[in-house]
């Protein structure tokens, strides 16, 4: 029995859409698919996804007028997995 209590992980809905991620502080962006969502996060594929940062957002645009910021939290190979995050 673990001591340790791991937070029930939110249901996942399966998804392709497209988007963009946008890194430090907006100056750069990438397109990426959205693979699977939830309340808390998403998986994402990011083509030549190399060294990201934690501090990321997620934009449904190009132009990125609405940013739902997020940070990375695990990262292999082409995918990622983001939390979102409340804007600071």
């Amino acid at each position: 029995m673990s001591i340790f209590k791991r937070e029930a992980r939110k249901p996942r809905h399966k998804i392709q859409l497209g988007v963009w991620l946008t890194l430090d502080g907006g100056f750069a962006k990438r397109p990426c698919t959205i693979l699977d969502l939830s309340t808390s996060g998403a998986r994402l594929a990011v083509s030549n996804s190399g060294k990201l940062g934690n501090k990321l957002a997620l934009a449904l645009t190009k132009d990125v007028g609405k940013l739902t910021p997020c940070r990375l939290v695990w990262q292999r190979g082409d995918e990622i997995g983001v939390e979102f995050v409340q804007a600071s």
